[in-house]
């Protein structure tokens, strides 16, 4: 497994945490065996990826199970086509010079010292290119979530779960295609990945385990990715952002529903040995996405275009970064982390073992009083009857799919 590079942290309520410290390879083995103690449902039974004599077992073809039936049925009405401009036109057009893609007030950056520097013009070019880090960021995720998809059907032994995989994998296809569009329209082309996300999405789509695919793509990327779509839906100023956004969350609530069906079906009944080493997993992932998803030494193409060096804006992030700080901007329902720990803790995932780690930056009983519903869920149901006016068909909510249990 790659290891995650070490990025210099830029908050300072890292002073009690490991900061993007690696998994090694011998703290999670990787070997197929392994894969046997996570599965406790034979909906997730998976083999070898080149063990493709298990997929053609006579026995297989009868075996389905019916867990992932309403997801799938539900495929239709989320339809839509990012080359079809019934659905979105990319060809809207946008002033990148004068206007902000994103409400100004929500950037961190510019509630900061880092502020204080910078003319209206430069705060401009500032918002709009760390909106394109963003999305570039998010087409990534999107283009891991294909490949994470399509090789779940390699290995995924239930043809229901085989089905529901091949069908994610259309739908994250057409997201790379959604967001490639956009940046195009906008930029010209996406910036690289950073480091630290490049290297767990290759961890995730390379790893053999089922558990890890699932809580590392449709848990934990997911919910970072359904908190970004909903701030973006909720402060993003230009209309076609604002649509796809929307159009992917009709996609994404579904996806992240499959995640949950395996932690209802999966977290309770696995050996305490096996649960804690996936709650401990996911401790670390965390950590590492936190700090290090967006640090200032991974945008310093950003801050140069504004003529700011990028440690010293290191230096501002660190000043203004307390763990006050922190624990007020997670409060907003749409930030990524605040989503992404709900998302765990909905899983059982986070247990009392690892539940005071967390407590550092959100208010764990807070999240557990409001239940199972998540960020985005309303936003993507509208999306979906929009979808319905044109597509047809009957609307069903992503969370009512869970049901399908």
């Amino acid at each position: 497994m790659n290891k995650r590079d070490k990025q210099e942290c830029p908050r300072h309520a890292a002073q009690a945490l490991p900061v993007g410290l690696p998994l090694e390879d011998n703290e999670v083995s990787n070997s197929a065996n392994d894969q046997t103690k996570f599965t406790v449902d034979a909906a997730y039974e998976a083999v070898a990826p080149d063990d493709f004599a298990a997929m053609i077992e006579v026995d297989r073809y009868g075996s389905r199970s019916d867990a992932f039936d309403k997801i799938i049925s539900a495929t239709h009405d989320h339809f839509w086509d990012p080359m079809d401009t019934r659905y979105i036109d990319f060809s809207a057009p946008f002033d990148m010079e004068k206007e902000f893609l994103f409400d100004p007030e929500q950037s961190f950056e510019l509630r900061t010292a880092i502020g204080d520097k910078l003319d209206e013009k430069q705060k401009i070019k500032l918002v709009n290119l760390d909106t394109q880090w963003s999305l570039s960021s998010i087409l990534h995720g999107e283009a891991g979530a294909l490949s994470l998809s399509a090789s779940l059907c390699h290995i995924l032994k239930d043809p229901g779960a085989q089905e529901y995989a091949a069908n994610q994998t259309r739908e994250e296809a057409r997201h790379v295609t959604g967001f490639s569009n956009y940046i195009k329209a906008r930029w010209g082309k996406p910036v690289a990945c950073g480091p630290a996300l490049q290297n767990l999405l290759v961890e995730l789509v390379n790893s053999p385990l089922v558990w890890k695919k699932i809580v590392g793509m449709q848990m934990m990327v997911e919910g970072l990715a359904m908190g970004a779509f909903a701030s973006f839906y909720r402060w993003g100023r230009d209309p076609l952002l604002v649509k796809l956004m929307q159009l992917t969350m009709t996609d994404e609530a579904f996806h992240h529903k499959f995640g949950k069906i395996w932690a209802d079906r999966t977290v309770p009944n696995v050996p305490a040995e096996e649960r804690d080493q996936i709650e401990d997993w996911a401790w670390e992932v965390f950590q590492v996405l936190l700090y290090n998803l967006g640090s200032p030494e991974q945008k310093k193409h950003i801050y140069a275009e504004v003529g700011l060096d990028w440690e010293w804006v290191q230096g501002a992030f660190m000043e203004a970064l307390t763990d006050e700080n922190i624990q007020e901007d997670m409060k907003e329902q749409e930030n990524i982390f605040r989503v992404l720990i709900k998302t765990l803790l909905n899983a059982g995932i986070i247990t009392d073992r690892t539940a005071g780690n967390y407590a550092t930056f959100v208010n764990i009983k807070e999240l557990r009083s409001e239940g199972d519903r998540m960020v985005g869920d309303e936003i993507a149901e509208d999306g979906i009857k929009f979808l319905l006016g044109i597509n047809g068909g009957k609307f069903v909510s992503p969370n009512a799919t869970v049901a399908a249990e």
